[in-house]
């Protein structure tokens, strides 16, 4: 499966930005996705997963209640929609696919990556 995240940008504190991330080259309903973090000088971060279908959803504490996580298997995309941005929230954001052979809140077992895509929330 081949990840391709895109959407990232500039924005202010308590703005919004939607990133998207296409797949191809796999049967995408198989694969449950995630979306994690970087920042600089900081381990990669979970911030949000969702099962196959889209039913179950997890959330970082950091994000939970701003961001929302959700995935349209007929456009092989996942989306990640953050709201009320903080400057905390700056990182590389990258999506990710796995089997489902865990939990969702665990953050092991993702052996297909995008390429990141910059989110910059300025103060």
């Amino acid at each position: 499966v081949q990840l391709q995240a895109f959407g990232g940008g500039l924005v202010q504190a308590g703005g919004s930005l939607r990133l998207s991330c296409a797949a191809s080259g796999g049967t995408f309903s198989n694969y449950g996705m995630g979306w994690f973090r970087q920042a600089p000088g900081k381990e990669r971060e979970l911030v949000a997963a969702i099962s196959r279908s889209g039913s179950s959803t997890y959330y970082a504490d950091s994000v939970k209640g701003r961001f929302t996580i959700s995935r349209d298997n007929a456009k092989n995309t996942v989306y990640l929609q953050m709201n009320s941005l903080k400057p905390e929230d700056t990182a590389v954001y990258y999506c990710a696919a796995r089997l489902p052979l865990y939990g969702l809140e665990k953050k092991i077992g993702y052996n297909f990556w995008g390429q990141g895509t910059l989110v910059t929330v300025s103060s």
